[in-house]
């Protein structure tokens, strides 16, 4: 036998109603609680939670005006906003039904009622209930993602000047709707920032989608940005919503934007002057509200000379440009960063490590760190795991300078290969300002993004 399911309470004045109503619903019913005093309400729905509450629209202080269940049903709603109440009365008037409707009742019923009218409405309703309860349920869900999510990216350390201009930008612009792009070298914490800026931004109770632009090919773009209808190409087995669409609302970060094809940019470039989308193999516009974010690496403005990027795109998602510094040109906040690591790699992997050592800590205070922060992360990850000590040393580490310097030492301006040459002129003068690329650009005659471009050419 099926098992019986529902939890429905019926409040009515009418005694004899109340009593007939229980006879014919408990036999489909799990639980169906009558009550004719709906003073009592309150005190019912603090101690259960009814799937639907079928509550009559006039009681004897006010026989047809069905003033009284238009007041109940404000007390339930408020009591629970998410509650069904199917409205019933012996006068069908139907404008007292549409206002009943209008003010948050979900159905309305006559009586004397037909049994399986009303058996069809109460199964109806507890649908409608169930709905109600996994949007909610789903709702939670999101919201406690985005909150682990704000939590593990909540910390962005950093005490250098260049930080603490950065933490002031974010103050500023976080509040306003302003497109962000960001710039910076892989492995400096784009992505932090992104998340602190939608963290301390109006749409915080939203959705923070993130899109890796570099890792979409050309054929999926559109279906992972826009969206796609059941049946719009061979793989689309059902629709399925877009970044865009899953952002709205919230906050849309495009990583790697600097990656993008130019046709690439001209279909991004649409969508965000028309703030709307439309899903592959469909001709229906959705409206999006989005706050947009972008992120790269690479130098958008030689590459708009280069015509490599649109310059209209380009003055799109650049309404604040906020330029993250490269690990060398923060060399003051190492200690914060490494330590932080530390604790937390030592907690991951139960080690008994406490400290790094002076020795340590001075040569990472010597070394380039290309990868930057990131780089930073593995290496104490890795010191960490191998080091038998509850001090980590310089040997514990696996620093390339050691190499590099191998390799200055070997080459001599009597070789004339031009990119060795280049390659040791560029060391030397990191090296000089100890990795400051302001300085060392200005004295190799070159802009910081054309020797961003040797540095990643060089692998430096």
């Amino acid at each position: 036998m099926e098992q019986k399911q529902g939890k429905i309470l019926i409040v009515d004045d009418n005694e004899d109603l109340l009593k007939a109503a229980k006879m014919h619903l408990k036999r489909h019913f799990a639980q169906v609680d009558i009550e004719k005093n709906p003073e009592a309400l309150p005190a019912l729905m603090n101690n259960e939670d009814y799937d639907v509450i079928l509550l009559d629209m006039n009681f004897t202080k006010d026989v047809s005006s069905g003033s009284e269940g238009y007041y109940w049903l404000e007390r339930i709603l408020q009591l629970d906003p998410s509650a069904v109440v199917v409205l019933i009365t012996a006068y069908g008037d139907i404008q007292m039904a549409v206002k009943a409707i209008k003010a948050g009742a979900t159905d309305f019923v006559l009586k004397p009622w037909e049994n399986e009218k009303l058996l069809a409405t109460l199964y109806s309703a507890m649908r409608l209930r169930e709905s109600r309860d996994v949007i909610e349920s789903l709702k939670i869900k999101n919201h406690e993602i985005n909150q682990a999510l704000n939590d593990r990216y909540s910390e962005i350390i950093g005490q250098s000047s260049a930080m603490q201009k950065i933490f002031q930008t974010i103050d500023r612009v976080a509040k306003t709707d302003a497109n962000v792009l960001i710039l910076g070298e892989n492995g400096t914490g784009k992505e932090l920032i992104a998340r602190a800026i939608h963290r301390n931004s109006s749409r915080k109770s939203e959705n923070f989608v993130g899109v890796d632009l570099g890792s979409i090919t050309e054929t999926l773009f559109e279906s992972e940005l826009f969206g796609h209808k059941k049946g719009a190409f061979t793989d689309a087995k059902e629709d399925r919503a877009g970044r865009f669409e899953l952002a709205n609302n919230g906050t849309l970060f495009l990583d790697e934007i600097g990656n993008l094809s130019m046709p690439l940019q001209a279909k991004l470039l649409t969508v965000l002057q028309n703030r709307k989308v439309s899903r592959v193999g469909s001709n229906k516009d959705t409206p999006i509200d989005i706050r947009l974010i972008c992120a790269t690496n690479m130098p958008l403005y030689d590459m708009v000379k280069e015509n490599r990027f649109r310059q209209d795109l380009l003055y799109r998602i650049n309404t604040i440009e906020i330029e993250i510094p490269s690990l060398r040109d923060r060399f003051e906040d190492i200690p914060l960063l490494a330590n932080h690591f530390l604790k937390h790699y030592a907690t991951k992997y139960d080690k008994p490590v406490t400290k790094i050592s002076e020795g340590a800590m001075s040569r990472m205070h010597k070394h380039p760190w290309p990868g930057n922060i990131r780089e930073l992360q593995h290496s104490i990850e890795r010191a960490i795991i191998l080091s038998s000590s509850n001090v980590l040393q310089p040997e514990d580490f696996n620093f390339s300078s050691t190499s590099a310097s191998k390799d200055e030492s070997q080459l001599s301006l009597e070789q004339y290969n031009l990119e060795e040459v280049e390659k040791l002129l560029i060391r030397k003068v990191l090296k000089k300002y100890n990795g400051n690329i302001t300085q060392a650009a200005s004295e190799l005659g070159l802009t910081r993004s054309s020797l961003y471009r040797r540095l990643e050419k060089y692998g430096l």
